[in-house]
């Protein structure tokens, strides 16, 4: 038994995002989601992709069979932030 902790990992891209599920170092599952350009220009600005980007990277685990209730953390890369501190955030 292993007490690898099971990691979801997000990197979004202008016209892709990129998705890999780890256990602790050990990745298991990664995959590109490109995003034809038609789907993208649909929205006016970044942060208005949201619920598209979700909605395709939940359909994905879920065709994959990558159990959410399984994670211990899922983390991302970017972001609409100012830069900050490199290091682990508590976010609720």
């Amino acid at each position: 038994m292993t007490d690898a902790k099971r990691v979801l990992a997000i990197n979004p891209g202008s016209t892709s995002t990129k998705i890999a599920v780890f256990d602790g170092e050990k990745p298991i599952f990664e995959t590109t989601l490109r995003h034809p350009a038609e789907e993208i220009n649909k929205y006016d600005k970044i942060y208005d992709q949201y619920e598209f980007r979700k909605s395709v990277i939940l359909d994905t685990l879920n065709e994959n069979e990558i159990n959410l209730t399984k994670l211990a953390a899922v983390v991302g890369r970017g972001g609409l932030l100012k830069p900050i501190q490199g290091g682990t955030y508590s976010v609720s």
